[in-house]
């Protein structure tokens, strides 16, 4: 399947996870190894400093030694894009510099939060960003953490100004989704990016250019022959595949719900399935949150097992 405005970004981007050691610093080694997991596993591009980053949680310094690292070990084999995660213009502004100065090949970047905004005031964000640092911007439309949905009206000016490349939708919201994708595909190079896991099938099929799914930090893989599927037009197979990755996705419902919050459970579990497959050594989370333990690290094994992950990690 050929995209007729030819997007400059497409394929698989998975937000890469932030491993910390068992005493909760920055797992220097793991981080070398998910970059590896990743590439091998045929990605198009690393999303670096993303809600699964753990980016609210760490601090300026982690951000920095975690992104330099990163390019380090990436050496130019994929772009990197990374979070410039902050409330409001100025404070983008001067997160992106820093973080493009470190070897950012583009930015994803938020509505504002905390801060009450509006779609002009969302618009003017996005352009003030863009004028200032002149490099490639997503905008990421994740209204569970900013309280506010990306306006389609506001994206479709964004894109055809030129100030956005493209978006990373994960508001849940199929309705806007689709109107985005009608309504951008005569901006050229412009691209439409689901961050959701189980439904990356039918986002493709409706036009989507790729995936940024958490879950592809535990089976790249599984994303890269999915995506590839659909480019061929091999629906049926690619729903298959979807179907054993929305399985492997149950891993996200394993831990006990009394013990460890939402944000917890998913990349948690991302994190404890990393350490079965062995890429990693500990899936100790940023603090407060809590790691996932031996009965849920179990379950995650099963799950693994069952999907094909762990005999192909032994392989």
């Amino acid at each position: 399947m050929t995209n007729q405005n030819n997007p400059k970004y497409t394929g698989v981007i998975p937000p890469v996870l932030t491993p910390r050691t068992a005493e909760g610093t920055i797992d220097t080694v793991g981080l070398d190894a998910i970059v590896e997991h990743l590439i091998n596993g045929g990605v198009s591009g690393l999303f670096v400093l993303g809600s699964s980053g753990e980016v609210p949680y760490l601090t300026t310094a982690e951000r920095d030694a975690v992104l330099s690292q990163i390019v380090a070990i990436n050496a130019g084999r994929v772009p990197v894009l990374v979070g410039a995660c902050e409330q409001t213009t100025a404070r983008v502004i001067d997160e992106g510099a820093r973080l493009i100065g470190l070897g950012a090949d583009a930015l994803v970047v938020t509505t504002p939060f905390y801060a009450i905004s509006n779609g002009p005031e969302i618009e003017a964000h996005f352009t003030a960003i863009h004028d200032a640092l002149k490099v490639d911007i997503f905008a990421y439309d994740v209204p569970v953490r900013t309280h506010h949905k990306l306006p389609v009206d506001v994206a479709v000016r964004l894109a055809e100004s030129g100030a956005i490349v493209g978006v990373k939708d994960s508001s849940g919201d199929d309705v806007s989704f689709r109107q985005l994708l009608l309504a951008t595909k005569h901006v050229p190079g412009f691209s439409v990016f689901t961050g959701h896991e189980v439904v990356v099938d039918g986002a493709l099929l409706g036009g989507a250019h790729g995936v940024v799914p958490g879950l592809g930090n535990v089976d790249p893989a599984g994303y890269r022959r999915l995506f590839d599927l659909a480019q061929q037009g091999e629906w049926a197979q690619a729903a298959a595949e979807q179907d054993r990755l929305a399985r492997v996705f149950d891993i996200v419902h394993t831990p006990d719900s009394s013990r460890v919050s939402p944000g917890a459970a998913g990349l948690g579990a991302f994190k404890t399935a990393l350490v079965e497959l062995g890429v990693i050594a500990s899936n100790t989370m940023s603090a407060p949150m809590v790691s996932l333990n031996e009965a849920e690290a179990a379950q995650i094994r099963e799950i693994l097992a069952e999907t094909g992950l762990l005999a192909v990690a032994a392989k």
